[in-house]
């Protein structure tokens, strides 16, 4: 299940979580390769065909649904390894991992059904469920210009609840929440299973599956959408990790550096000065000053660059299995894109007085290793990030089989 975990300003895209093997399986596709998905979905307890289940690779724009047969196709996959979803009412959702290459693939599928449980009920008034949703929208979809031209079109499906204690939104789906991003041009279909975002830790954390489909518009539409997708592209994570593997990163704009910082053991944890500016403020003024400054600390000391910078091949390595690739480093990883400027400021974000306001990241490795494919996706222990990449929320969201205008992606 992706899983994404957000520390505001922090950012993690949380896979890690999903049963990942490495199967060594032999590719054999030339670039441009592209391929046939098939298979039948059927009752594991009947053995009947279960037709009109949503049949889709997550974070990718090829979906379908099951025919009255139970039969289904996905065409024209590009190569690379995806996660093959398939989810109905009444069913537990199925997941399999799909290594695509040049020659078909034929999937045969049971479904389990699904023991039903009740649920907790909350009961919230409606102006607490739209306040809620108000910061739902900003924490799941985000605040950058793009947000301003997504619409949730079926809100009520949220189950959403506000607990004070923990100051913690929590919210669910049993169906899709379907948000139009007109800024990009696409439906987002997302199974939002889980969802919390904390006040007080400020971290945001939610899980699910994630369907692209192109919206119907005019040819000048259809090139707005295009320009605006290589905006979101280019500098993002995903463009960074198809050039990291191709050897590509000084010729795309990316330089890279070994960072080291360590904890400001002045500045107390941030749930500890979250807790007393709740409790002091609006009643004691000089106990909320004195919090006040300790949340302004800065969170790091003692930050170094290392140069000069770093090549490829000083972080990547090739494992035994094709189409796979593993990022590794021994402290953090400090990326700049050389060819956007950064227009908003990061308090934690470290940031050399001779370096230029270019878009920088800091990658923090959760696991010793960060395996990604070759469409720049990472598919096992995802790493933390910060900075530019950390504003990269549902609005800027682009499918893992997404290509630029001039083909960088290839």
């Amino acid at each position: 299940m992706a899983r994404l975990m957000l520390s505001l300003p922090l950012y993690r895209l949380a896979v890690c979580r999903w049963c990942f093997l490495l199967v060594c399986i032999g590719w054999g596709f030339s670039a441009g390769a592209q391929s046939i998905i098939n298979g039948k979905v059927v009752s594991s307890a009947s053995n009947e065909v279960v037709p009109k289940a949503s049949v889709f690779l997550n974070n990718a724009t090829f979906g379908t649904a099951t025919n009255d047969d139970g039969t289904f196709t996905l065409s024209g996959v590009k190569p690379g390894q995806y996660d093959l979803i398939v989810s109905t009412l009444g069913y537990e959702e199925y997941t399999q991992k799909v290594q695509v290459g040049q020659g078909p693939i034929t999937v045969n599928i049971a479904l389990t059904p699904k023991v039903m449980m009740m649920r907790e009920v909350v009961i919230t008034s409606n102006a607490d469920w739209k306040k809620n949703f108000e910061q739902f929208k900003k924490d799941f979809i985000g605040v950058t210009d793009n947000a301003k031209y997504c619409k949730v079109e079926n809100p009520r499906v949220l189950s959403l609840s506000y607990i004070r204690k923990t100051q913690t939104l929590e919210a669910s789906s049993d169906e899709f929440l379907v948000v139009n991003n007109d800024a990009l041009g696409y439906k987002v279909k997302f199974l939002l299973r889980d969802f919390s975002s904390n006040n007080i830790t400020r971290t945001i954390n939610y899980s699910g599956r994630v369907l692209f489909e192109e919206l119907p518009g005019t040819a000048a539409q259809k090139q707005k959408w295009k320009t605006r997708r290589d905006e979101a592209y280019y500098g993002s994570a995903q463009h960074f990790y198809r050039s990291l593997y191709k050897n590509r990163l000084s010729q795309e704009g990316f330089v890279i550096y070994d960072f080291s910082r360590t904890l400001d053991p002045n500045r107390p944890p941030e749930a500890l000065i979250q807790k007393k500016l709740k409790a002091f403020r609006m009643v004691n003024r000089d106990s909320t000053i004195y919090w006040l400054g300790k949340e302004n600390m800065p969170k790091w000391y003692q930050e170094h660059l290392t140069k000069p910078p770093l090549t490829a091949y000083a972080v990547l390595r090739k494992p035994p299995q094709e189409g796979l690739f593993v990022l590794t480093f021994p402290n953090y990883l400090y990326v700049v894109y050389t060819k956007k400027h950064e227009t908003e400021d990061f308090k934690d974000l470290y940031r050399p007085l001779d370096m230029e306001n270019f878009e920088t990241s800091v990658i923090t490795l959760l696991a010793p290793i960060v395996v990604f494919d070759m469409n720049g996706t990472v598919v096992a222990d995802s790493p933390l990030y910060e900075g530019t990449w950390s504003k990269a929320k549902l609005a800027n969201l682009l499918p893992v089989d997404y290509e630029p205008s001039d083909g960088a992606g290839n």
